[in-house]
């Protein structure tokens, strides 16, 4: 059953008991899926992280710091930390706007003002063990940079989205140098702090042989549409920004004039850059800080996918439960915790084992730990437990 309202859709679906019990069981498979994606996540990252922890802990040991101003051959293949400054073949330049910078990277960014789909969903479980989904789709106006769909939306009639026209570029000046070194492109993206570049009349004049629609310059920014500040769908906004000429540091191999990934002996690579003149000591610091960040972020991703796999596996029970709503709430809310009490056991094993298979008297430290975070949500169910057989005579 769906009900239409303005800009809002909402949909009210009905599942049987059977059919709740059915999902359930078959979404068994899919949780044991997750389990072991999730375990493989977990190993494989702590393999990752102590390769190039160690990777790095090498480079910085025998790195070289050398002159920006000449190459010597001697140390071709060599990991070597170089700092000066950057310049380039000429400016970079965005052919579609007319518009150059004299810096390393030109920004371009682009928006769109389009429909967007927001789903809100509310279920209720009916006595019997049905249940009853009740989704509101609302349809809002919002700028995005990023090409929005409307074919998917639940309603696409009178929410059409334009094609994206023009989006977003990152373009790279041409011949980078560090002084007498070539810089490769791997290098440039994403380096430095971009600064906004107010677009000009040329700019303008630019997009005007190009677009039907009005064009316009906002505080430096090109606006595409009839009114700024009465935004209509397909209206555009473009923007620009550049990453002026600067000083800079590299640790990579030397590869003839230029630079390339330095390999490690434990597999991995090391090429890094930073803005300003940065030591080795420095550079090797935060990349070994970014590391550590990346490894805590993978690992919050494993235990998320092994909680929500196992949650997937205890599920049947709570459907079962759910004949009556009340019985099957609290069992939900028990095999979540379940749930919650195996990804706390095994998750650390697991990265215990990645441990002991490079760093054993780290790996055993881990494994403690997961012990006494194990013993301690054990020792709170048997205390919920207890607390409630003591509440029942009172009742």
């Amino acid at each position: 059953m769906e009900e239409r309202g303005i800009d809002q859709v909402t949909e009210v679906t009905n599942t049987s008991w059977f059919a709740r019990l059915g999902q359930a069981i078959g979404g068994v498979l899919m949780g044991l899926v997750f389990v072991v994606v999730s375990i493989g996540v977990l190993f494989w990252n702590e393999g990752r992280a102590i390769r190039t922890a160690q990777g790095l802990t090498e480079g910085e040991g025998i790195v070289r710091s050398v002159p920006a101003d000449k190459v010597d051959p001697a140390n071709n293949g060599r990991l070597i930390h170089v700092s000066g400054k950057l310049s380039t073949a000429g400016p970079v330049a965005d052919s579609d706007f007319a518009i150059r910078a004299a810096g390393v990277r030109l920004v371009r960014h682009v928006e769109v003002y389009q429909w967007k789909e927001e789903t809100h969903s509310e279920t209720r479980t009916k006595f019997g063990g049905g249940e009853e989904r009740t989704t509101t789709y609302k349809y809002v106006r919002t700028w995005s940079d990023k090409p929005i769909d409307s074919d998917r939306f639940k309603e696409p009639r009178g929410h059409t989205n334009p094609v994206m026209v023009y989006q977003s570029r990152d373009l790279l000046a041409a011949g980078t140098r560090l002084g007498a070194f070539a810089v490769p492109n791997s290098l440039l993206h994403g380096f430095g702090e971009a600064r906004r570049l107010p677009a000009t009349e040329a700019q303008v004049n630019a997009l005007r042989n190009r677009v039907e629609k009005q064009v316009s310059l906002n505080d430096g920014v090109l606006y595409v549409g009839r009114d700024p500040a009465q935004p209509a769908i397909g209206d555009m906004r473009i923007s620009f920004s550049e990453v002026p000429l600067q000083d800079a540091s590299v640790v990579a191999a030397q590869s003839g004039a230029g630079f390339a990934p330095f390999p490690t002996n434990t597999g991995t690579t090391v090429e890094l850059i930073s803005p300003g003149i940065a030591p080795a000591k420095l550079m090797f610091q935060h990349a070994q800080e970014e590391n550590a960040t990346m490894t805590w972020v993978l690992r919050m991703i494993g235990a998320i996918l092994m909680l929500v796999g196992f949650s997937f596996v205890l599920r049947p029970l709570a459907v079962v439960g759910s004949v009556i709503p009340l019985l099957g709430d609290v069992i939900g809310a028990g095999t979540l915790l379940v749930a919650l009490v195996c990804t706390a056991a095994i998750a650390p094993v697991v990265i215990a084992l990645g441990w002991l298979w490079y760093r054993p008297l780290v790996g055993i430290g881990v494994l403690a730990v997961g012990a006494a975070a194990t013993w301690g949500l054990m020792k709170l169910l048997r205390a919920r437990a207890a607390a409630r057989k003591a509440a029942l005579p009172a009742a």
